[in-house]
């Protein structure tokens, strides 16, 4: 019997399009002797629209896109779930980047209305998101960063040379902006002075109320794939070589224009402190299901950890299933396996009591 997989993808977020793109290899990459493929596309004004079941792998993310399809809302999820019944779902998969979906609000409700679905909760896809709140839990666990600091926009505005003399005495430069709750590159800036710094907290303001500042490092970019729930695995490492001065989006999305090398050269000993550090920091955040851990490494071999990305890409430059690939987990049953986990996790969450 087929496994009735509810695909959501899209979303209300900067994020939308690689939610788009990590849909159509998903879909590619499914064993439709094993799975029924059911899509929901989010658009990017939050409506949630059911398309047709799906037999075959789409060839452009157009397809996935269902103008006049069924709209529905998102708590319908719940009368269409009993594997039982002919309409319903047997897991919720979600392929959502970037808030509205990666951060926690679409796992909780998928925790109110108890379903089962792939990857983190509701903690986890909260905090994994904001890079601010992520970094505090890992310096209270200690584990190594490089100096960052923070800003909501309204300190900012109230005096705006304050926070940019802030961030010359604490962190100096080189250092990168970014927004607090996104990933994939959007909105980030390297700055060299005081001129760029500006520019970049106008940038990352306009995606985020709250931006974070990191030290910037010569350092090298190496990437870990963590799976699992309680007891997680990492795979080998890869390294991130940018063509550019920096992994921005448009290399990671649209012209490929860096070098992924598969495994990475990297010595025993720190390819070892670097998986203690992945599964120190998945458990630092209460992870389940999967997490890329995103290194910095110095020519000295300090270790420091970038972040945890709780939802990463499935597109065809993506890191984390090309680095299972190399693991001796194709995908396929990587897939598979993300499968397993959120079953896993769902029945144990069943074993809770609720009542005194």
């Amino acid at each position: 019997m087929k496994t009735k997989l509810c695909l959501l993808y899209g979303g209300k977020s900067a994020e939308h399009n690689v939610s788009l793109q990590t849909a159509k290899a998903v879909i590619g990459a499914l064993d439709l002797n094993k799975y029924e493929i059911h899509p929901i596309f989010i658009s990017t004004e939050g409506n949630w629209i059911k398309g047709p079941q799906l037999n075959a792998p789409v060839e452009d993310v157009k397809a996935l896109q269902f103008k006049h399809g069924e709209e529905i809302a998102p708590n319908a999820l719940s009368t269409s779930i009993a594997p039982s019944e002919s309409e319903g779902y047997d897991m919720i998969f979600p392929l959502l980047h970037g808030p509205n979906g990666e951060d926690g609000t679409v796992q909780g409700m998928l925790e109110l209305l108890n379903l089962p679905y792939v990857g983190n909760g509701v903690l986890a896809s909260s905090a994994g998101m904001d890079k601010v709140i992520m970094k505090n839990l890992f310096a209270q666990a200690g584990i190594p960063q490089v100096n960052y600091t923070w800003f909501i926009r309204s300190t900012w505005k109230g005096n705006p040379d304050a926070a940019y003399k802030q961030v010359e005495d604490e962190i100096g430069y080189p250092c990168f902006v970014k927004p607090a709750n996104l990933g994939s590159s959007v909105g980030i800036s390297k700055c060299t002075s005081r001129e760029e710094l500006e520019t970049a907290f106008e940038e990352a303001f306009q995606f985020d109320r709250k931006i974070i500042i990191e030290e910037g490092v010569k350092a090298r970019e190496i990437e870990l794939g963590v799976l699992g729930n309680d007891q997680p695995e990492c795979s080998v490492a890869g390294e991130i070589v940018p063509k550019k001065d920096f992994y921005d989006y448009k290399a990671k999305y649209e012209d490929g224009d860096t070098a992924l090398i598969i495994p990475a050269e990297v010595e025993g000993s720190i390819y070892n402190d670097m998986k203690e550090i992945a599964i120190q920091s998945y458990k630092a955040l209460d992870c389940s299901g999967l997490v890329r851990a995103d290194f910095f490494l110095t020519e000295d071999g300090q270790i420091y950890m970038n972040e945890v990305n709780t939802m990463p890409g499935f597109t065809p430059y993506s890191m984390f299933p090309l680095l299972w690939k190399h693991t001796g987990v194709d995908y396929p049953t990587l897939i598979g396996k993300l499968v397993e986990l959120g079953m896993e996790r769902y029945q144990d969450k069943q074993t809770i009591k609720h009542t005194m």
